[in-house]
């Protein structure tokens, strides 16, 4: 697989003080909607950060569990996530429409995101509540057989495929834990993997077996200590490699 353009995400709202740098990098940012973190200010402040460096702005909902950063492993009801998720879309796409900032996106935070890739009603009650919210789009983990695409194809929604410049990948196209040795790749690393996926989509698994990862967006993690420098490298990098980068 080859490509001509790819576009560049990160997971932003979150209290990092590397905003503006990351936003000045991506294409799309997933903005934290009060679940796992933001607030009405700090949605106020990423929306306008990126009206002003012409980002797509979209919804990142969470777990409502501030204590953990929406990392935990929680059940709940499908109608409760459903309703929690919706929720949460809804709140910021008010203040978003107060701003003039379209919502494009959907994308599921944390352990909300890794269990809805294996967890089928789970999978479901998320992309119901993004088709509820009218958001068009909607950004899940690409793998084969990923639930989380096929539900939101199923709820009518559009499917983005999304690789992970800066996380390691297990044999089957899951993201490898974060609690295991190497999760989360450094710097240089995060580089090559995110220009391969981009590329080619394929990358390597942590136990070196070539994993497929058909792409159409690249999250690079906002919060992390190098996020401003891995977010400008990264979108060089690309650039350099001939992708044009842009939102879907």
């Amino acid at each position: 697989m080859t490509r001509a353009s790819i576009d560049l995400n990160a997971d932003l709202g979150e209290g990092s003080a590397h905003e503006e740098a990351v936003m000045a990098a991506v294409s799309s940012a997933n903005i934290a909607c009060g679940g796992h973190a933001g607030d009405a200010q700090s949605m106020r402040d990423s929306l306008r950060l990126a009206a002003r460096f012409g980002v797509s702005a979209g919804a990142h909902p969470g777990f409502p569990d501030r204590e953990g950063f929406g990392r935990r492993e929680l059940h709940f009801p499908p109608d409760e996530v459903r309703a929690f998720v919706r929720g949460q879309i809804e709140a910021l796409k008010v203040i978003a429409a107060r701003e003039g900032v379209p919502l494009r996106h959907v994308k599921p935070h944390g352990m909300l995101y890794n269990m809805a890739v294996r967890d089928e009603a789970l999978a479901r009650a998320v992309a119901q509540a993004a088709a509820d919210s009218g958001v068009p789009l909607y950004f899940g983990l690409a793998a084969p057989g990923s639930l989380m695409l096929r539900e939101a194809r199923a709820a009518g929604l559009r499917e983005i495929g999304e690789g992970f410049a800066d996380r390691g990948y297990a044999p089957d196209g899951s993201l490898w834990p974060r609690a295991q040795a190497g999760a989360l790749l450094p710097f240089p690393a995060a580089v090559a993997q995110g220009v391969r996926i981009a590329r080619s989509g394929l990358t390597a698994a942590v136990s070196g077996e070539e994993v497929a990862v058909p792409a159409r967006t690249l999250c690079l993690h906002g919060d992390g200590a190098e996020a401003a420098e891995l977010a400008g490298a990264l979108r060089a990098a690309l650039e350099e490699a001939g992708l044009r980068v842009t939102a879907p």
